[in-house]
């Protein structure tokens, strides 16, 4: 049984080991305290850390949540569990999730919604539900005990009945997305809040066709003058498919917007009739596919006076050149203030249509096809069009001229704020013609290579970001604003042409480094953002972003976007984290002072080498190594030619040549002397022919005196004849004093030779001419062949 508990022991340990294991490969735990663990495949709640603020459990296969799966994470404000198979959910399951503020339980399988669940939920604010399979809301309030909720999101295809009191108790709802496209019973007040409610949108879809009363009870529980009502997927083509925004009307709908929908000329028109005389102030159409040719007739008599905003989003008409004229709906064109038409084919505004504009301030043909051919009759001024306009956006067109663009929206006196952005200008011209109300100029990414002085001196904001500008040349007194992202400028433009700039962003171009001169050169510059350029770390630049630069100005970007380009081994770096050595730093400095001392330091091995005879040393090597390639002991005599050696200083050689060399050359037995003025090959290097005598010898006669211990060559020879002894640990040399000499004037570091003249008794050529035959004799036993 023991064995038993210790093998169980261990399994559990490695279960809890692999559950540890499973953890960190499916859930992802940032800083923040978020912890991902989306499309992971996971059946249930997983164990992350208790202090977990964020979980994501979307897109897995969690089938069930029970009383304790989320019971430690009571500091959780978002869960998300969207896109699972959840049919249960313990009526506690949030009991503990008091802190919580957004759940998503969209797209799973609940077939009942009960209010236990949001008991706790005092603090949630976002609440999704769509996309489940229950087919009732009600009786009973659910949503109560949610007193902080704002935004709810409720409803499916599978809905049928919708009680009322449903939202009662949602006192700061602010919006609210219902789907009920098969609703079949609606009871009036179900979704009427307790204060109107600031977004509604509905998916109804074919109930406008199928069910018009119905829809009707719906539009009158959301409709309110501070509500924005948005329509979703929905298809009006007929008289009767609008009908039910009488309720809408009767509301006092001010906002009204359809997305997704699919609609006639027809059934435009009849809304236009349906909701004639309303207060409608603002319409919007998203993803609007429309049909029919045009006809606006029948809704010409109607009166939307209040109707000042038309937003138009991703039009899509059919049989578009079909359409007749813009003319036709001059009743609304007339009362418009904001007009957005984006992504809508739009190539041109016929010059008949511009003067029903007259009160336009805001224009917005972005993402559409105008050319240089149709943005002239587009923006004629004439018969006072535009003559209100302050703002127009014509950016993603397909505009090639800057010089006709000036020119045409010279003549909008109030223009303000003009977007060209996105279009293929190329280049400027030298001059333009600009209103003198202009302050916001949009030139990005249009393709510019270089500036002239054509953009206009009124400008408090200009933004030249995504080109492929180098250079910046032309003044502007009253910019406050230079947006320069995306673009080749290798240094910050200089100060003096903006004594009014508070903002500079240069993020993306080729900026090589900035200093203190060219941030003074800013007279009231504040913000900055230059990260992502190509660096220069040298010393003196990051000293100065490191310490100086927030002296100057705030950097709106995060500091690690500021990176080394160059040097290579600092490419990358954050300039931040970079640590440059005194060597890079001061090089001049350092390379004098290095330089100093390896110059004190070859001084001092100079010295110390002629202090020790390291010359004499290395000379002694070669002369050794040299030696040693001929045998040195055991040498057969033929090899020795000489019996003797003479050394002797220039200065002795008339002894030498005059009384020793006939003395023991011409006795009996005779002696074969070597000397250098007569033995030496001619044209071999003087040292080779003492070293190759010296070796041919039998012994080293050295003839000392005065003259002797001055001379270089004797030296040399006294040298090598060291060697000799030291190597063959002989007493080949044989010393003559030719007059006494002090022992000291032999160099000291021949300890060899200062022993011999120790331990031996050496030769001292006699005064004294009775003595001289004495002399001779030891001599020649001296040089006597063993």
């Amino acid at each position: 049984m023991r064995l038993l508990g210790a093998k169980e022991s261990i399994i559990l340990f490695i279960l809890i080991l692999a559950q540890g294991f499973e953890y960190s490969r499916t859930c992802k735990c940032d800083q923040q305290y978020f912890c991902n663990c989306a499309s992971n495949h996971l059946q249930q709640v997983p164990k992350v850390p208790a202090n977990a603020l964020g979980l994501d459990l979307s897109f897995n296969q969690i089938e069930s949540i029970n009383i304790n799966d989320l019971s430690p994470y009571s500091e959780l404000k978002t869960l998300n569990l969207h896109k699972n198979k959840l049919s249960f959910i313990h009526k506690e399951a949030f009991k503990s999730q008091c802190n919580l503020k957004v759940l998503d339980l969209s797209l799973n399988n609940l077939n009942k919604l009960f209010s236990s669940w949001f008991h706790e939920l005092k603090s949630l604010q976002h609440l999704n539900l769509v996309g489940n399979p229950y087919s009732t809301l009600g009786p009973a309030s659910i949503f109560q005990s949610l007193v902080n909720l704002r935004t709810l999101q409720f409803g499916s295809p599978s809905l049928r009945v919708v009680h009322k009191n449903g939202l009662d108790g949602l006192t700061h709802l602010d919006e609210m997305t219902f789907i009920g496209s098969n609703l079949r019973s609606y009871e009036s007040g179900s979704l009427k809040a307790a204060r109107p409610i600031g977004s509604v949108s509905l998916s109804l879809q074919n109930l406008f066709q199928n069910d018009p009363e119905l829809v009707s009870k719906v539009l009158q529980d959301v409709s309110h003058p501070e509500t924005l009502l948005t329509i979703k997927d929905a298809t009006l083509r007929t008289n009767t498919s609008t009908e039910p925004f009488k309720a809408a009307k009767e509301g006092g709908t001010k906002s009204l917007s359809f997305q997704n929908v699919t609609t006639s000329d027809e059934a435009i028109t009849s809304l236009l009739q349906v909701m004639n005389g309303s207060p409608l102030s603002y319409i919007g159409l998203t993803d609007v596919h429309l049909i029919g040719q045009g006809w606006w007739q029948k809704a010409s008599y109607t009166h939307y006076e209040n109707l000042y905003t038309a937003y138009i989003r991703n039009l899509d008409i059919q049989g578009f050149f079909e359409f007749s004229s813009m003319m036709q709906l001059g009743f609304l064109l007339m009362h418009l203030y904001k007009v957005s038409v984006i992504n809508g084919t739009v190539f041109v505004i016929p010059q008949q249509t511009t003067p029903l504009l007259k009160n336009l301030e805001y224009l917005d043909l972005s993402q559409n096809l105008l050319s240089d051919l149709t943005i002239e009759p587009t923006l004629f001024t004439g018969l006072g069009s535009y003559q209100n306009l302050n703002t127009l956006n014509v950016s993603q067109n397909i505009l090639k001229s800057l010089g006709l663009m000036s020119r045409l929206v010279t003549n909008l006196k109030r223009l303000i704020y003009l977007d060209l952005s996105h279009n293929s200008f190329v280049s400027m011209p030298e001059k333009c013609s600009w209103p003198a109300t202009l302050r916001f100029l949009n030139l990005s990414s249009t393709k510019l290579r270089t500036m002239t002085a054509c953009l206009p001196s009124t400008l408090t904001v200009l933004d030249l970001s995504e080109n492929d500008l180098t250079a910046f040349i032309q003044r502007f007194p009253q910019l406050t604003t230079l947006i320069l992202t995306g673009n080749r400028f290798m240094k910050l433009p200089q100060g003096e042409l903006f004594p009014r700039l508070h903002m500079l962003l240069i993020q993306r171009n080729a900026l090589r480094m900035f200093n203190e001169s060219s941030l003074r050169s800013f007279t009231n510059l504040q913000y900055l953002e230059a990260g992502n350029n190509n660096f220069v770390c040298s010393c003196e630049f990051v000293s100065f972003f490191k310490q100086d630069v927030d002296r100057f100005i705030t950097l709106l970007d995060d500091r690690c976007n500021y990176v080394c380009d160059t040097p290579f081994t600092l490419r990358g770096d954050a300039i931040e984290s970079v640590r440059l050595s005194v060597f890079e730093c001061y090089m001049i400095p350092a390379v004098s002072v290095l330089c100093s001392v390896i110059i004190i330091v070859l001084g001092l091995i100079a010295v110390t080498c002629h202090k020790l005879h390291v010359i004499w040393y290395l000379q002694m090597t070669k002369a050794w190594i040299q030696a040693k390639r001929k045998p040195a002991v055991g040498r057969p005599s033929e090899e020795l030619r000489y019996d003797a050696f003479v050394s002797y200083s220039q200065h002795d050689a008339e002894w030498v040549e005059e009384i020793l060399v006939p003395e023991l050359e011409s006795s009996q037995p005779s002696f074969a002397l070597c000397l250098h003025k007569r033995d030496f090959r001619p044209g071999r290097w003087i040292v080779d022919n003492i070293i190759d005598s010296i070796e041919k010898s039998h012994r080293t006669l050295f003839v000392l005196s005065e003259h002797f211990v001055t001379s270089e060559w004797c030296r040399y020879e006294l040298d090598f004849s060291h060697f000799r002894i030291v190597d063959e640990h002989n007493d080949s040399a044989v010393l003559v004093l030719l007059e006494p000499i002090k022992k000291e004037t032999i160099p000291k570091r021949f300890c060899k030779l200062r022993k011999i003249m120790n331990s031996r008794t050496y030769l001292e050529w006699p005064e004294d001419e009775e003595k001289r035959g004495e002399f001779w004799s030891n001599l020649r036993a001296a040089l006597q062949r063993d």
